[in-house]
């Protein structure tokens, strides 16, 4: 376990899944949590576990798509909590399987909405927390990717090409910030036991299992394992990487 007393971790998307996991982790490493999301409701459940383990939790319903959303978001968070040292930007999804499939039966709107979300909203949200990390002359910035940034795959175009911009994001910005103390990490899950899960034809799933090489599907406490690891001081000297936690089906 990370030892992650006194610092205040922030964690988008965090109603469930992923989100709900690395908050719940982190906390459970000793920080105290912001959490955002537009689910106002789902955030103060995780809140309410977060609580009872003897954690501060605050919850600031969130719009990603509006950056006056996070900037108030990120005000309040310095007033309630302090000021951030982890921030973990795992907001995100796609639209396969919803409605018609493929980039050619896709609207503009529909890309724009799927890149706002995975990559602007990663971007404005660093943008909105790391002057702290930059006084404190430390902090942690890690970004839920996907393996679809490795290996594509029809009807995720638009969310393929969000997630290799997260990478050139995390790469680029790491090489500016490292001076500052700050690392700058990348998580790629696999095929993850989500809500989002939920829209995929059972034998899509089944199609999946068999391309794992541990033959199970991930779980979020498995993504939240590496959040830990990323945001404590053993990882100090790991900055720009892209850790790929998909049970094999991609390696890189």
């Amino acid at each position: 376990m990370s030892d992650l007393t006194g610092r205040i971790a922030l964690v988008t998307g965090s109603a469930s899944g992923i989100g709900r996991a690395s908050a719940m982790r982190l906390a459970t490493d000793g920080a105290d949590i912001a959490l955002l999301d537009i689910n106002g409701d789902g955030i103060e459940q995780t809140a309410k576990e977060i609580r009872a383990i003897g954690r501060k939790a605050l919850t600031v319903v969130t719009d990603l798509l509006d950056r006056k959303s996070i900037d108030q978001a990120l005000a309040q968070v310095r007033t309630e909590l302090g000021t951030i040292d982890i921030l973990h930007n795992n907001a995100g999804g796609s639209t396969h399987y919803k409605g018609k499939r493929g980039f050619v039966n896709a609207t503009p709107d529909q890309w724009d909405q799927i890149v706002a979300l995975n990559l602007r909203a990663v971007a404005d949200c660093t943008r909105a927390s790391i002057a702290d990390m930059k006084e404190k002359g430390a902090g942690r910035v890690i970004i839920t990717a996907s393996e679809m940034a490795f290996r594509g795959g029809p009807g995720f175009t638009e969310y393929s090409s969000a997630k290799a911009g997260v990478l050139g994001f995390t790469r680029s910005l790491a090489m500016e910030v490292g001076k500052y103390g700050i690392t700058v990490n990348a998580i790629c899950p696999g095929v993850i036991r989500t809500p989002a899960l939920d829209s995929f034809p059972e034998d899509a799933i089944q199609e999946t299992l068999a391309e794992i090489p541990v033959r199970r599907l991930g779980e979020p406490e498995d993504i939240a394992n590496a959040v830990s690891f990323l945001a404590g001081d053993q990882a100090s000297y790991i900055t720009g990487a892209s850790i790929l936690v998909t049970g094999g089906r991609t390696m890189h």
